[in-house]
């Protein structure tokens, strides 16, 4: 598979099936992130991962931390024991497209090592205090995702 169809497929992403994360996801790409980029106190990116079985592209909103350059995420799911699908499609395929408010751009992800988490989690809990008690609430060492922008 070329480079190409693999940007082109970002281009036109699944987005969440039903729910507020479909209504905050279409709101956030309509307004350009001018409605959706700050939320309930914090700030939000869209994701956009590649399928791990299908290949098909999908959206996701999520809270986001910034360490100079890059992005920050965390893959909770609310504290479930599972990992959330689109940590597994980035850790199949770490090639990925980030919308920050109105910025459309590249990024490639991957884990933060255990020392770096411990460095970046504090930077996290400061935008969303309850990742700590979903941390609490699962056996499961919840990954913290670092994006690195492309170019």
């Amino acid at each position: 598979m070329t480079d190409a169809p693999h940007r082109s497929d970002l281009d036109d992403p699944l987005d969440p099936p039903s729910g507020w994360h479909r209504e905050h996801t279409q709101r956030y790409v309509a307004t350009g992130g001018a409605d959706g980029h700050h939320w309930r106190g914090t700030t939000v990116l869209l994701l956009t991962t590649r399928g791990r079985r299908t290949g098909r592209a999908r959206r996701t909103p999520l809270i986001y931390g910034r360490d100079g350059d890059t992005y920050l995420i965390v893959a909770s799911m609310g504290g479930s024991d599972r990992h959330p699908q689109w940590y597994l499609n980035l850790a199949a395929d770490p090639g990925v497209r980030l919308q920050v408010g109105a910025e459309t751009f590249d990024a490639t992800a991957r884990t933060a090592t255990p020392q770096e988490k411990a460095r970046l989690w504090p930077v996290m809990t400061a935008q969303w205090p309850g990742y700590d008690d979903y941390q609490a609430k699962t056996a499961r060492d919840i990954p913290l995702v670092i994006l690195t922008p492309v170019g």
